[in-house]
């Protein structure tokens, strides 16, 4: 099997001189700090997987990387790769003990961190990030050997080795490996769940508890394919300019031949300057809650009265969260120039899915004509993805549309899970009443009573290797992923949510899986009873919201009291720091006088829950 990385070389032959990597910078953003050749990029990544040998990095090893998207960061990442080690990506933010279980799964043996991030942790800015509530690890004290970026501040740890910048060797005092062999992808030590000619690449840490952290591995083959699929979303090609702080667009563009463009700071941070980035370039990719602070910026230009009409690039992909309807016909009106698309997927198989905005903004309005003429519009744009070019869906879409699979994708509809007091309704019906039920409870048994609804079950080259744990174990690689979310295929082949299987929460790229934690909250003084809910924002994010009940109640009936200024409330939400990961903290805590149970097995009513906690949460369900 090829290594994703030996396209690099190619390209320095054949495109020497053509900016591979630019870096912006500067007051407002807008100065080009570095810029990276891919003559230059190769070199680099080179010369740094020999000095990352020279200094003992064995194929196979992991290496817990925490380094911001700059030139100094993708040419160490890539580095690792190409000397056959693995990425390990866990966040420092979450808590001690939860990151320590973390890192005691994956075992890494070097640490790859910013010279910043040592000072916060360990040097004179530890204070200062305590004072603002930033618990981060001890990283100077990881068991581990240290590499790092930036000038050296305190708190680097003694011995820690320095990955030069621009065309200084990796660090002083590595032996040279001859150019042959630094361009060699090395044969790998053997690990569970992958063979010589496919290593382990990318450990991602996703959720789980500290009793069982959970994370996906993918190895070089499935990540080259994750990087194909989306080079697919908005047809990545040589000589395109990609403005992103996302390595899965960034990546995909610079390998296609085009220029990866780094904003100085991420959306969120600065999104005036990112708009200013973003103008005028072929691609970028955000997330929902991006999106939101770059239109945000782009109205508030207009009405200070800005006379020119708002930029942006020319295709815009949007994902890692659910993306709705009135995000894209928000951006659609403030950025009308912008191709607009919607992308599904998930850390174990991304992407698999995508849509243009107008079809699924005419699929949300149900209109038969306008849903059938935006498939006809769509149907050059998805064709390269696989998609069916039919434009004979007559009834609109009831439900979530996500799109065509991606070209390699595969998709199946698993309705043997899906139990009739749990499954909802294609067109949002109660349980129990989806189309095609018949009585012994196969949901779209009969797919000419209606969609076939169940849980949708994805295949495809960029399908994970597996759960660490499981592999670990010794369990064979994923044959496929299961999503949880329920959907079925419409007459086009376009996959359609219609809700979960499971109670996943999606807060910005987190996911929350509230049965780790909620027996934790129920542990807690004063609590009788815990549940976490996420309540839709109109961006598509979600706010997570925990309902707590008072020790002694009485069971009740009917619809429960809520409020979210009790003593009950305060005191959880002062204490669900010391029992949550941070990532799964909740943005408000409500206390309910009682739980409403639902179905035929009593369990939480979580969809009446969101919709009375919605107005507490500043937001009414989507």
């Amino acid at each position: 099997m090829t290594h994703f990385l030996e396209r690099l070389p190619a390209l320095a032959r054949e495109a020497p001189d053509v900016v591979a990597l630019r870096w912006f910078g500067g007051r407002g953003g807008a100065r080009v700090r570095e810029e990276v050749t891919f003559r230059g990029l190769a070199e680099r990544v080179g010369r740094t997987a020999s000095g990352l040998r020279a200094q003992g990095l064995r194929p196979g090893d992991r290496v817990l990387f925490s380094v911001r998207p700059r030139p100094e960061g993708v040419v160490l990442c890539l580095a690792i790769l190409r000397a056959g080690g693995s990425v390990v990506f866990v966040d420092p933010g979450s808590t001690p003990e939860l990151f320590a279980a973390r890192i005691a799964a994956a075992g890494p043996r070097w640490a790859a961190t910013e010279a910043l991030l040592y000072a916060a942790t360990s040097g004179p800015l530890r204070g200062i990030a305590r004072s603002r509530g930033l618990l981060l690890p001890d990283y100077g004290r990881l068991p581990v050997r240290h590499l790092y970026t930036g000038r050296w501040l305190p708190g680097v740890p003694r011995g820690a080795r320095r990955v030069a910048a621009g065309t200084r060797s990796f660090a002083p005092g590595s032996e040279p490996t001859p150019e042959s062999e630094a361009t060699r992808v090395p044969e790998p030590a053997p690990r569970p769940g992958w063979t010589a000619d496919d290593p382990e690449a990318l450990v991602v840490f996703t959720s789980g508890t500290t009793a069982e952290p959970k994370a996906v591995v993918h190895t070089a083959g499935t990540l080259g394919g994750m990087l194909d699929l989306f080079a697919q979303v908005g047809g990545l090609r040589a000589g395109q300019r990609a403005h992103t702080d996302q390595m899965f667009l960034g990546l995909p563009a610079l390998l296609a031949g085009g220029t990866w463009e780094i904003p100085a700071k991420t959306p969120k941070d600065d999104p005036g300057a990112f708009a200013r980035g973003v103008a005028g370039a072929d691609s970028s990719f955000l997330v929902p809650a991006d999106v939101t602070a770059l239109l945000d910026v782009l109205e508030a230009r207009a009405a200070d009265g800005g006379a020119e009409p708002a930029v942006g690039p020319a295709v815009l992909a949007v994902g890692a969260a659910p993306v709705t309807a009135a995000l894209l016909e928000r951006g659609r009106r403030v950025l009308p120039g912008t191709r607009w698309i919607a992308v599904y997927g998930a850390t174990e198989i991304l992407p698999a899915a995508m849509t243009e905005a107008d079809e699924k903004i005419a699929a949300a309005r149900g209109g038969a004509a306008t849903a059938s003429a935006a498939a006809t519009a769509s149907a050059a744009a998805s064709a390269d993805a696989g998609g069916t070019a039919s434009a004979g869906y007559g009834g609109g879409v009831r439900g979530d549309l996500v799109g065509r699979p991606l070209a390699g994708i595969g998709v199946r509809i698993d309705t043997a899970v899906v139990g009739l007091d749990e499954a909802p309704g294609p067109s949002g019906d109660e349980p129990g009443d989806e189309p095609g039920a018949d009585p012994g409870g196969e949901p779209g048994a009969d797919p000419g009573d209606g969609p076939v609804v169940g849980e949708l079950v994805l295949t495809g080259p960029s399908l994970m290797a597996g759960y660490l744990s499981d592999l670990d174990a010794g369990k064979p690689r994923a044959a496929e992923h299961r999503t949880g979310d329920l959907a079925y295929r419409d007459a086009d082949g376009r996959i359609v949510l219609v809700g979960r299987n499971r109670d996943m929460i999606i807060r910005g790229t987190v996911n929350i899986y509230p049965g780790l934690f909620e027996p934790r909250l129920r542990d807690l003084p004063g609590v009788a009873d815990a549940v976490m809910v996420g309540v839709p924002m109109p961006d598509g994010d979600e706010r997570v919201v925990l309902v707590v009940t008072p020790e002694g109640a009485e069971p009740g009936v009917g619809a429960p009291r809520v409020r979210a200024d009790s003593e009950l409330a305060r005191a959880v939400a002062d204490q669900a720091g010391r029992v949550l990961d941070h990532g799964a903290l909740p943005d408000l805590v409500v206390e309910a006088s009682h739980v409403p149970l639902a179905g035929r097995s009593r369990k939480p009513d979580r969809h009446a829950l969101v919709d009375l906690v919605s107005p507490l949460a500043g937001t009414v369900r989507a």
